[in-house]
């Protein structure tokens, strides 16, 4: 069985075509934001709280939300032009220290693939 998976891979790649990503289930990505919910809200038009309101997230620009105090890395992430983008928001959500070094979110990030997927699927409904 490990021989075909290793196999189909193969031919993939040779062949160039692209494997489907795993699926993305806005409704599991809620249930994951359940962990955020204690610094950030999610909802048009509401409150920060330790951490940024993340309405909109997907595609604004780091640092950017009005009237909250981020660190100066972060900061110089949005004097840089950096965006969240679900490739930038996906290693943010894996490693915080690591894809930003020096911010304040305390998070140590997300080691589950799936549900980084379902969390971005759940910003995105929410952008």
């Amino acid at each position: 069985m490990a021989r075909v998976a290793a196999l189909s891979l193969a031919s993939a790649l040779l062949i160039g075509t692209a494997l489907p990503a795993a699926a993305q289930d806005a409704e599991a990505g809620k249930r994951v934001f359940n962990q955020c919910r204690a610094c950030h809200t999610v909802e048009a038009g509401g409150r920060n709280g330790v951490g940024p309101n993340l309405h909109g997230v997907i595609d604004r620009k780091a640092a950017s939300v009005a009237g909250f105090n981020y660190s100066p890395a972060m900061k110089q992430k949005g004097e840089q032009g950096w965006v969240w983008s679900e490739a930038n928001l996906r290693a943010y959500l894996a490693n915080p220290k690591e894809a930003v070094p020096g911010n304040r979110m305390a998070f140590p990030g997300l080691r589950n693939e799936q549900q980084i997927n379902d969390l971005i699927a759940y910003l995105k409904q929410n952008s």
